[in-house]
């Protein structure tokens, strides 16, 4: 396993890959191990700077994430919502052939364990509103403001909101091995 770290905007992020693809990236606040990178990692740390500087916004990256079939069924679904634009745990409950299953799409887009990358902060409510983020909800609504768009009923996302969250690691941390 290698592990490589970036810091954003949002705090330091934690990505690791095997020799087949990227495996996680996480918001792992100030709980930092050592570097063992790769050249998927060095890609990986490359992509995530010019995604915050505006210069990507589609990744190109071998993917290796470990999860059941309806998870990466989902997972392929969140891939491809394009940047600046969201979707709704309805419409990939649709897009996946189960119609009445948005909460387990929730499930599954709560264990995407690639944050960013497989982009689960593009997935709104049904209503327009904005719904949880294992990252915290206020790296969602930045991520989303980033790409140019504004979440109904939420303002801008205050710089004391986001060093609030920054130094905390993301809570999905508890469904990676």
């Amino acid at each position: 396993m290698y592990t490589d770290y970036y810091h954003s905007p949002l705090g330091w992020i934690e990505f690791k890959s095997t020799d087949q693809g990227i495996c996680q990236v996480i918001f792992c606040g100030e709980d930092k191990q050592s570097v063992n990178s790769n050249h998927i990692t060095e890609r990986c740390k490359q992509q995530l700077e010019q995604y915050f500087s505006r210069q990507r916004q589609v990744f190109d990256l071998p993917l290796d994430a470990k999860g059941t079939a309806f998870q990466h069924e989902v997972w392929t679904c969140l891939g491809q919502i394009p940047y600046g634009e969201t979707a709704t745990y309805l419409d990939i409950a649709k897009s996946v052939n189960r119609p009445k299953g948005s909460q387990a799409v929730g499930g599954a887009n709560g264990r995407n364990p690639i944050s960013i990358i497989v982009p689960c902060h593009r997935i709104i409510g049904s209503n327009g509103s904005l719904t949880g983020y294992a990252g915290g909800v206020e790296r969602k609504l930045w991520l989303l403001n980033h790409e140019g768009i504004a979440v109904k009923g939420q303002p801008v996302v205050s710089q004391r909101d986001i060093a609030r969250v920054s130094v905390q690691r993301q809570s999905k941390t508890q469904f990676l091995s």
